[in-house]
């Protein structure tokens, strides 16, 4: 009996261990638009931004990989408080500071058990803006992160979603003034990831973001 019990306690413990931990791995999405300018269908869109986005996350860092004909990649790591992106059109990569956030979120509410999403119940995390406008997200406390490590990520309004959600999103629904964005997950894969995989290309020019 007291085995069973300290092996019991044990499981329990690995347990909580492994769900404190962040999420580490690769996430795609399928992502669509739908345009709000007259000039720009949602389909060209589609096509420069990308329909699918490759996630990677370790600890405080992460970079996604599209698949559109204008924007390559995205990378964050967390030593640099920026945000580095890669156009097609540039040899340069662009830097934004991810500690300004571009507008202030006025309320947030949650839903529990709202969807599923590639097999994970998931709640909803309203984000209302001060433009009026709507972010919603949707996730699973089985795909943990630690917020804490994005703490000055304030850029796209990731630290108000996290701080809230501690968890990678499985779906997130933007609106904005020109678009509405969906990116859904199709695929969870938690893996090891090398660290090399978030760091700039060797030689890279950086140049502040024009947007």
């Amino acid at each position: 009996m007291k085995r069973t019990l300290s092996a019991a306690i044990l499981v329990m413990l690995l347990t909580f261990t492994a769900f404190a931990q962040s999420f580490e791995g690769k996430i795609t999405y399928q992502v669509t638009y739908k345009s709000k300018t007259p000039n720009l269908t949602s389909e060209q869109l589609s096509e420069m931004m990308g329909n699918t986005q490759e996630y990677f996350m370790k600890g405080g860092n992460y970079k996604s990989l599209l698949n559109g004909s204008l924007v390559q990649w995205q990378l964050y790591p967390s030593q640099d408080t920026v945000v580095y992106s890669k156009m097609s059109n540039t040899s340069s990569v662009y830097y934004t500071d991810a500690t300004k956030a571009q507008e202030e979120v006025v309320k947030a509410e949650i839903k529990k058990g709202a969807t599923t999403i590639s097999g994970y119940s998931c709640d909803e995390l309203t984000l209302t803006l001060a433009s009026g406008y709507v972010e919603k997200y949707y996730f699973s406390q089985k795909l943990p992160v630690d917020a804490k490590l994005f703490l000055n990520h304030n850029y796209g309004n990731w630290y108000a979603f996290l701080e809230k959600a501690n968890a990678v999103p499985l779906k997130m629904v933007v609106d904005s003034e020109l678009f509405v964005i969906e990116s859904v997950a199709t695929e969870v894969k938690p893996m090891k990831l090398a660290d090399s995989l978030f760091k700039l290309p060797a030689g890279a020019t950086l140049e502040k973001s024009p947007f």
